[in-house]
């Protein structure tokens, strides 16, 4: 059965991912998979093993130690993982969830949640995990990765939570936009929802983009409640303005459509948008 894919961590960004899994669970009328990932870690790596410069007797001493201090910790987290999980579920439970399972990993956390989104409509996540959550300047050293790879649309939680009224669509018309286009005119995630299609008009060419945009509306149909705008200036500019003044917004758009090797020498509209915009991010490859 299809499902709701939630993942979280011990960062606050967890009761927003819930939140919004929960609402997104609610339109789909689908149940919500909760899942969790304790990452191996390497005590002897992590402490630094200088184990070498030291007599036998004291090293063996030494890797004992480490041995029971990575066993303590180990299960200090899934302990930690246990609670954050049943925390979670009883979130999603109030915030009227379909249904809900819990999921307990151990392993690598980009590469559970690739094997896990197999049955999944939705991927939610947080923009920045625990160990980056208060980095506002950036976004999660993992949240790049999974969007890149993920077959499936994912939605990143804000670190407050609010409930999506109104669709901000960034259009630009490239095959990415146009699958998360595809996205907006089936999905009954936004069903009903009021939807403003902004394009950033970046080389003069204003006729051009008239005409791409009306064309785009006309997809999603007359009975939808459908707004467009032409706005000159760049389009991490243009898209964070319109964001800001749409209350309620969730920020729709194609993502990645360029090569990483070209995203480093060039930046990147869609991590410049995760990064900025203080509203749910809905991401298609």
């Amino acid at each position: 059965m299809e499902h709701v894919l939630a993942c979280i961590d011990a960062s606050r960004y967890a009761d927003s991912v819930c939140d919004l899994a929960a609402w997104a669970s609610r339109r789909l009328a689908m149940p919500v998979e909760l899942l969790h990932v304790v990452q191996r870690s390497d005590a002897v790596a992590k402490r630094g093993d200088r184990s070498g410069a030291i007599g036998l007797g004291v090293k063996s001493s030494l890797m004992e130690e480490l041995v029971s201090l990575e066993a303590a910790d180990a299960k200090l987290k899934v302990e930690r993982g246990r609670q954050l999980l049943a925390a979670g579920e009883a979130r999603l439970r109030d915030g009227g969830a379909f249904d809900v399972r819990t999921l307990h990993r151990h392993g690598g956390i980009v590469e559970t949640i690739l094997e896990r989104e197999d049955g999944a409509r939705v991927v939610v996540i947080g923009k920045r995990g625990a160990s980056h959550e208060y980095a506002s300047g950036h976004i999660g050293s993992k949240l790049e990765r999974v969007v890149r790879a993920s077959a499936k649309p994912v939605l990143v939680a804000s670190r407050d939570y609010a409930e999506p009224q109104r669709i901000v669509f960034a259009y630009d018309a490239s095959p990415a936009a146009e699958r998360a286009l595809g996205r907006l005119i089936e999905s009954p995630l936004f069903s009903a929802m009021p939807i403003t299609i902004v394009m950033a008009d970046t080389n003069a060419d204003g006729a051009a983009h008239r005409r791409a945009l009306d064309d785009a509306a006309s997809r999603i149909g007359a009975e939808r409640q459908v707004t467009t705008m032409l706005e000159r200036g760049k389009p991490e500019a243009v898209i964070a303005k319109v964001v800001e003044q749409t209350p309620g917004a969730m920020l729709v758009m194609g993502a990645y459509g360029h090569s990483p090797i070209r995203t480093l020498i060039v930046g990147s509209t869609t991590t410049t948008m995760i990064r900025t915009v203080h509203v749910p991010v809905l991401l298609v490859r």
